[in-house]
């Protein structure tokens, strides 16, 4: 469990409640710049929650791809550094980060994205790609309002796992991302959702890989803006128009 600051922050990142649908088990952390729920069986975070403005995405902050363990996790619930040797050529992966390091170079706190409980072995090609494109979005819009993201991974099927880790550990098979903004017309909330397959194609475009909230919650066994009323939340989840970007 968080403290009290813990939970404002959680409060502060996310929007209409946190997912729920994680283990028990599950480690909650709250930062400054994003919480999340960490999974000490596969050694990644279920989800990861942050907001953005105009704010935390500009600044002048030279910021590093500094690779640590995660502080607040004993050793046996996170990775480490040397877990990722040999990845990059084996695996043709990236230490993608769910949080982005880009959007957080107008605070203090950027290098805790580098933290490896917000980092997956995300293929090339979708890293650099459209998950990029799809970060790039959010700090447009984050310029003109307060954009909330909720990402996290999904096991569909084995993946090969890091050839230098020394410990258990599970590779995503694809990953969701969330994109929600408030909204003062007929419902309070704007939202596009995404799931992509560690295979998606550099040249993919975002659009391709548009779902409704309610598929992402069926695949990730997650509940996501669960304290909207019943009959907002259904039209909200199940509905991809309209959308944030519109």
């Amino acid at each position: 469990m968080v403290d009290t600051q813990g939970v404002a922050l959680v409060q502060f990142h996310t929007i209409y409640g946190l997912p729920i649908g994680t283990p028990e088990t599950n480690t909650l952390i709250a930062r400054p710049i994003y919480c999340l729920s960490n999974n000490r069986e596969t050694k990644f975070a279920d989800w990861v929650a942050y907001r953005v403005d105009a704010q935390t995405v500009s600044g002048n902050s030279v910021t590093k791809r500094n690779w640590k363990a995660d502080p607040d996790l004993a050793e046996d619930e996170t990775l480490e550094p040397d877990d990722y040797r040999g990845a990059s050529d084996k695996l043709n992966t990236d230490r993608g980060h769910q949080a982005p390091l880009a959007s957080f170079k107008g605070t203090d706190y950027w290098y805790m994205t580098n933290y490896l409980s917000n980092i997956t072995p995300q293929k090339k090609d979708l890293n650099q790609g459209a998950w990029k494109a799809v970060e790039d979005q959010v700090r447009e819009l984050a310029l003109k309002q307060p954009v909330y993201v909720v990402t996290g991974p999904l096991y569909e099927r084995e993946m090969e796992a890091l050839p230098g880790a020394d410990e258990p550990h599970r590779v995503p098979s694809g990953y969701w991302k969330i994109v929600a903004v408030q909204n003062h017309g007929e419902f309070p909330l704007l939202v596009t959702a995404y799931i992509f397959d560690q295979a998606t194609g550099r040249k993919s475009t975002i659009t391709e890989h548009v779902v409704t909230v309610d598929e992402v919650e069926r695949r990730a066994g997650l509940d996501f803006f669960w304290t909207l009323p019943d009959d907002i939340e259904s039209v909200v989840e199940s509905s991809i128009s309209p959308n944030v970007w519109q």
